[in-house]
C-alpha cells in the first residue's frame, strides 16, 4: 500500500459558525465541499464558542471525535452528553446537533448510500509498535477501500512515511491487511476506513 504524508501546507482552512474548519482529504480529489456533491471529506474543526450549531449536512453521515479540549453534544431529542476525547459518536447529518464547549475535533462525513465508513481513537506508548486492521462491513456493500490514519499528537509511522502532531497518513486505494504502525514518541491517532463502490 501506498501511503501519503498530508501537512498543514495541504490542508484547506474555512470558516463555519463555531469557529474554523480544516479540511484534511476529500474524495474525489479537487472535490469542493460548499458544493455538497463530495463522496467523503476528513476534517479537524476548531470549535471556539461556548455553544453552537453544526452545518446541517442531510445526504451525509457523520463521525465525529475530539481530539484536545471538551465538548458536550446534543443529537435532535437526545440527552445532552459528553463526549470523551478520541470517543467516536456517528449520527445524521441531517439531524439537528448543538455543542458546548471549545474543542479540536476530528470529522469523517460520508455521501449516504455511497459509502461507508469507521473511525477509531488509538493510543500509543513511547517506543511502541501495534497492528490495526480496518473493520469489514458485512454484508459488505462497496469494495475499495481507503485508508487515514491521523496524528493528534506525538508521532506515528506507517510504511515507511512518519506523521508528526497534525498531519496525517492517507493510502486512497488499501487493501484490507494488516498495518503496523510504530511510534517513537507516543501518539493520539484517529484511524478512519472508507468504503466506497
Amino acid at each position: 500500500m501506498e501511503w501519503t504524508l498530508l501537512t498543514q501546507e495541504q490542508y484547506v482552512t474555512t470558516l463555519w459558525s463555531g469557529g474554523t474548519t480544516t479540511q484534511l482529504a476529500i474524495a474525489p480529489e479537487g472535490a469542493v465541499y460548499a458544493d455538497r456533491d463530495f463522496l467523503w471529506r476528513l476534517s479537524s474543526a476548531k470549535v471556539e464558542l461556548p455553544h453552537s450549531d453544526f452545518t446541517p449536512l442531510p445526504d451525509y453521515n457523520r463521525l465525529i471525535s475530539i481530539v484536545n479540549g471538551e465538548m458536550e453534544l446534543k443529537i435532535g431529542d437526545g440527552e445532552r452528553f459528553p463526549l470523551e476525547p478520541l470517543q467516536v459518536c456517528a449520527f445524521d447529518g441531517g439531524v439537528p446537533v448543538e455543542s458546548w464547549g471549545q474543542c479540536a475535533d476530528y470529522n469523517l462525513m460520508m455521501r449516504k448510500g455511497a459509502c461507508e465508513g469507521c473511525a477509531q481513537g488509538l493510543k500509543m506508548e513511547k517506543e511502541s509498535s501495534l497492528t490495526w486492521s480496518a473493520p469489514v462491513f458485512a454484508p459488505q456493500a462497496h469494495q475499495n477501500l481507503t485508508l487515514a490514519i491521523y496524528c493528534a499528537q506525538g508521532d506515528v509511522t506507517v510504511g515507511g512515511v512518519t506523521a508528526h502532531e497534525g498531519q496525517m497518513l492517507l493510502c486512497r486505494e488499501a487493501s484490507q491487511e494488516w498495518v503496523e504502525l510504530k511510534s517513537q514518541a507516543g501518539a493520539a491517532l484517529m484511524c478512519a476506513a472508507i468504503y466506497y463502490g
